[in-house]
């Protein structure tokens, strides 16, 4: 199977990586567009006999993280981005703004991973491979990660509570 029809077998997979990175479904199109492009130009880049996905990943990752450096320079506010489409109960949503918003807290090299394992389509292994770095470090960031994404949460939920119990006691 030749690099060019192997691509279609990942483009579900990219587009699923690419909204959780953007939030934006025309972003994501966007994103996913320009890394096969960056992949069928830099085809002989590729070395046969090795996974195809993690390298994939990579480049995808990679062209968003340079879109987000560029968007600094040119100082357009990243705070733009779409709210979450969520239309069940507004708990969830609520809950999702939250979980998203400590999500942008993190530093990227603990985002990453988080982002790369809660789509459970990747291994540690594949991750730390589409990161383009040692599984060991990968483990690490992504331990740091969810520690403090759960602290950053904890931290949201506990200052709710303290404030409707002040508002309670006050009323």
């Amino acid at each position: 199977m030749s690099l060019k029809s192997e691509l279609h077998t990942h483009v579900a997979s990219l587009r699923r990586y690419a909204l959780v990175l953007t939030r934006d479904t025309v972003a994501a199109d966007d994103l996913v567009q320009e890394t096969l492009v960056k992949a069928i130009a830099k085809a002989d880049t590729f070395q046969p006999g090795t996974d195809l996905r993690p390298w994939l990943f990579r480049i995808l990752h990679n062209t968003h993280i340079s879109d987000l450096r560029r968007a600094k320079t040119r100082a357009d506010a990243a705070a733009d981005l779409p709210e979450p489409i969520a239309r069940e109960c507004q708990h969830t949503q609520l809950e999702l703004k939250q979980v998203l918003g400590a999500l942008d807290q993190l530093p990227e090299a603990q985002r990453g991973p988080i982002i790369l394992i809660a789509l459970r389509e990747m291994s540690y292994a594949e991750a730390a491979r589409s990161l383009d770095v040692p599984l060991g470090t990968f483990m690490s960031r992504l331990a740091r990660g969810r520690e403090a994404l759960r602290r950053i949460v904890q931290g949201v939920a506990t200052g709710k509570l303290k404030l409707m119990q002040r508002k309670e006691g006050g009323a």
